[in-house]
């Protein structure tokens, strides 16, 4: 590590939790974070002044000027430009020694097997089932753990599912694929209060960082924010034998 490595991340490499072990983990790393909007910008951004080496962003969506209320990386210059070369942008402006791929696609089949295999960790910032569902599988099929997040008016949720532990639950066990109609809420329609993204984000890098560089331990479980109360609530969750993508009859 260089001098200026030394420096940069030296609040970090002062807690005992990181060292300079951790900190050269995190410089070794990949991340996939799949969606750059209201969710990706703060995890991106927060990954990147951590130190994470090599940072892969993945979002077809271009900058609107609705997106300016809570996706922090986005700027009015930024306006119908590619999401993840915006955000790309704002990463190497906060730590310019990074690797940082800006991928101005929605990763699907073979390409999205491919990003997830790769990755250390995966990000799913996305707002929609129809994205969430394959990025499981595929993080399923590679091994590779999953923090998934989401947000909606004043109600955040997160939780990390990691299938390296035995019995591990996935995504699928949560929301089972064929219990779920085809009707979702997204910012879009419903609205979300602009700090939530915030905090949700946050609290994605925070995961990725721990499983990264071995400090302390992994969420376990599902938690959810009420914004309008400020409580959290954290709820128990196993992994379901009889899922679609990660039971036993699946496996």
């Amino acid at each position: 590590m260089q001098d200026s490595q030394l420096l940069r991340y030296s609040r970090q490499i002062l807690l005992p939790q990181v060292d300079i072990v951790g900190q050269q983990r995190l410089l070794a790393a990949r991340v996939l974070v799949i969606g750059a909007g209201g969710l990706g910008c703060p995890a991106a951004l927060y990954l990147a002044a951590a130190g994470v080496g090599t940072l892969v962003l993945a979002d077809d969506d271009h900058v609107e000027l609705s997106n300016l209320q809570r996706q922090i990386a986005h700027g009015d210059a930024d306006i119908d430009q590619p999401k993840a070369q915006s955000l790309a942008s704002s990463v190497l402006a906060i730590n310019p020694e990074l690797e940082v791929i800006a991928l101005n696609e929605r990763l699907q089949g073979e390409a999205l097997a491919e990003q997830v295999a790769a990755a250390d960790v995966v990000l799913d910032c996305t707002d929609r089932f129809s994205s969430r569902f394959p990025i499981n599988a595929a993080c399923v099929a590679a091994g590779t753990p999953l923090v998934s997040g989401a947000a909606i008016r004043f109600s955040g949720q997160l939780a990390v599912f990691d299938r390296r532990l035995p019995d591990a639950p996935c995504y699928g066990c949560l929301y089972p694929p064929d219990e779920l109609g085809d009707e979702e809420m997204t910012c879009a329609e419903s609205g979300v209060i602009a700090p939530l993204v915030g905090i949700i984000g946050a609290f994605q890098a925070l995961e990725a960082l721990k499983l990264i560089s071995g400090a302390g331990s992994a969420h376990r479980g599902l938690a959810t924010f009420d914004g309008l109360t400020g409580e959290w609530r954290r709820m128990g969750l196993k992994r379901d034998p009889g899922c679609q993508v990660c039971g036993t009859a699946h496996s």
